[in-house]
């Protein structure tokens, strides 16, 4: 059985289970900083939001998080999904393309931190579920520990200016959210 999962934070479909287990390296989004309902990826909106509420980032780093977006996860971009939006009830309004695009990609998960945003009373209608990323993480570890391991190893290998020690790398995901990922992959640390 295949499903499909949108990604809150670049609007983002992936499709984990539909082949070899070497596709999950490229779904392991929750290994990314993951926040704030956003448009593609590569939309003004975004980059202005992003640019807005992260004095930490400058369009140059922003500009290359998207390049790495658009590569990892090539073909994941949703679009034909605004005509959506208007018939779409949800808390924050601001979030309604999220579910648009989740349900014009078949998603049967979205995959965020702003749960609250995503009540179960709106998307079930939809046959969605919001799961966190921590528990989205958990759930492809069950599914095949190893491709998350080395999904955490890809991940932590491009982190080269500066590089992060393993420890470091962990602490970050854990601070992030992940922390129940974090405990499953410190099992691992020694080939992190």
């Amino acid at each position: 059985m295949s499903e499909t999962f949108a990604i809150h934070g670049g609007l983002r479909c992936v499709r984990p289970l539909s082949g070899a287990a070497s596709r999950f390296p490229d779904v392991a989004c929750p290994f990314g900083s993951v926040s704030g309902a956003l448009e593609r990826p590569d939309s003004p909106r975004m980059e202005t939001h992003l640019l807005k509420n992260r004095s930490d980032l400058t369009s140059k780093q922003l500009d290359r998080t998207i390049q790495m977006m658009n590569d990892a996860v090539q073909g994941s971009i949703v679009t034909d999904f605004e005509s959506l939006i208007e018939g779409l009830t949800l808390p924050d309004p601001d979030d309604r393309h999220v579910l648009a695009a989740a349900i014009r990609c078949g998603a049967s998960v979205i995959v965020t931190f702003n749960q609250a945003d995503f009540p179960s009373t709106a998307l079930e209608p939809c046959g969605i579920e919001a799961q966190h990323p921590d528990r989205f993480a958990e759930y492809l570890f069950d599914l095949d520990p190893a491709a998350v391991v080395t999904a955490a190893q890809r991940q932590r290998s491009k982190l080269k200016s500066p590089t992060m020690g393993v420890d470091r790398f962990l602490d970050n995901l854990r601070k992030q959210g992940l922390v129940q990922t974090t405990k499953s992959l410190a099992k691992y640390q020694a080939i992190l």
